[in-house]
């Protein structure tokens, strides 16, 4: 998931927002309002406002907290965190490749429970530093808040504690289903798919609580079994394209028949007579008769229409220098992670200083649709 609100860095990762956090921001606050109001009404409308949103701010900072913790401790692994988002199910760290060994994955999964119980716990203790004791109904607008937090940061480590994929007690199950079968792949596989049956009972409960009067409280735990049930089916479906994959290379699926522009040409000409009526979405562009660059739609995409007719391809490609390459020789899965890190469609391939072709992601499920038509020919025949 990707951010649509950048908010800066923390610790070198950059950190943003998804637009769907603000609708569960608002949605925790009016929550919170309501909760605090039936604490102790003589608070007034400003004390309650005001709580209510530092606690929902505090909240997040929990969420980024937990985040944070995943993502230094697979920096500590050698593993890379490219960003956070933080979204309305909570936040996710996305870490740029899978753990290498079951250690790995088992400490990256258990530090976020681990990094909200500690969270949970302070707050408690703060709690009980401002008055509140254990077993009482707070009384300040400070006992309530933290108590608040220390509830729910408790919960939100018991909750990732559930051993569904991709949950972080998924990932601790499939530490240890990966220690004790030593096969990274089945593991995911089985994690996976108890990710679904628990996504399932999720749904099911959700559905039963809306039909006994839960209203909104069910409909939400059954969204939340819904969202785990298309985050494991992804899981899934990433290990079985992983396995169908394994032993492709690059050379086995890019596309060698480069369409060569000179950098002379204008935009219009380009998209008149090669970007339309071909069909391709990248192309190689030659300055002076050397490789200069790569254009494809979302450089010209970037360009006002009134200019394309005065402004050439050497102008909005993107030089060669500043595109990750890959290899002929170089796993099908390496150059998808590329891509998908890169946020692009397509790679050069370079082979000694020489473009050799281009791998897009069309080219890969081509490769594996024509792959399973075989396969079903095969069956039948």
């Amino acid at each position: 998931m990707r951010s649509n609100i950048r908010l800066g860095r923390l610790f070198g990762i950059e950190v943003g927002l998804h637009y769907s956090w603000f609708l569960i921001a608002f949605l925790i606050t009016m929550s919170l309002v309501s909760q605090f109001q039936s604490v102790d009404k003589s608070w007034g409308p400003q004390v309650i406002w005001t709580v209510s949103i530092v606690t929902a701010i505090l909240f997040f900072a929990a969420l980024l907290a937990h985040e944070m913790s995943h993502a230094l401790v697979a920096r500590a692994h050698g593993l890379t965190t490219r960003a956070i988002t933080l979204f309305a199910l909570g936040g996710v760290a996305q870490i740029e490749k899978e753990p290498e060994d079951p250690k790995t994955e088992f400490w990256v999964g258990i530090v976020g429970p681990f990094s909200s119980a500690v969270i949970g716990v302070v707050c408690f203790g703060i709690a009980a530093a401002a008055g509140w004791r254990m077993g009482a109904t707070p009384d300040t607008p400070i006992e309530a808040m933290f108590f608040w937090l220390g509830s729910i940061n408790l919960m939100l480590a018991a909750f990732n504690l559930i051993p569904g994929f991709p949950l972080d007690g998924g990932r601790v199950l499939r530490a240890i289903l990966w220690g004790w079968t030593k096969n990274g792949e089945r593991s995911t596989l089985l994690a996976a798919r108890t990710g679904q049956a628990v996504a399932l009972l999720f749904i099911a409960f959700g559905i039963f609580r809306f039909f006994n009067g839960a209203g909104f409280g069910g409909l939400w735990i059954a969204f939340i079994g819904w969202f785990l049930m298309q985050a494991a089916g992804a899981s899934y479906a990433s290990v079985s394209l992983s396995s169908e994959l394994r032993g492709i290379r690059v050379n086995d699926v890019m596309d060698r028949d480069c369409v060569t522009l000179d950098g002379n040409m204008n935009v219009q000409h380009f998209v008149e007579d090669y970007l339309l009526r071909t069909g391709r979405r990248c192309f190689v562009v030659a300055q002076n008769g050397e490789i200069a660059g790569l254009v494809t739609p979302h450089e010209v995409k970037t360009l006002e229409r009134q200019r394309w007719p005065y402004t050439t391809l050497h102008d909005v490609m993107r030089p060669l220098d500043q595109v990750h390459t890959v290899t002929s020789g170089t796993p099908v899965m390496a150059a998808l992670e590329t891509m998908g890190r890169d946020d692009v469609n397509q790679l050069p391939v370079v082979d000694n200083n020489h473009l050799e072709g281009v791998v897009t992601r069309a080219h890969v499920l081509q490769f594996l649709q024509t792959r399973a038509e075989m396969g079903r020919q095969g069956v039948h025949g």
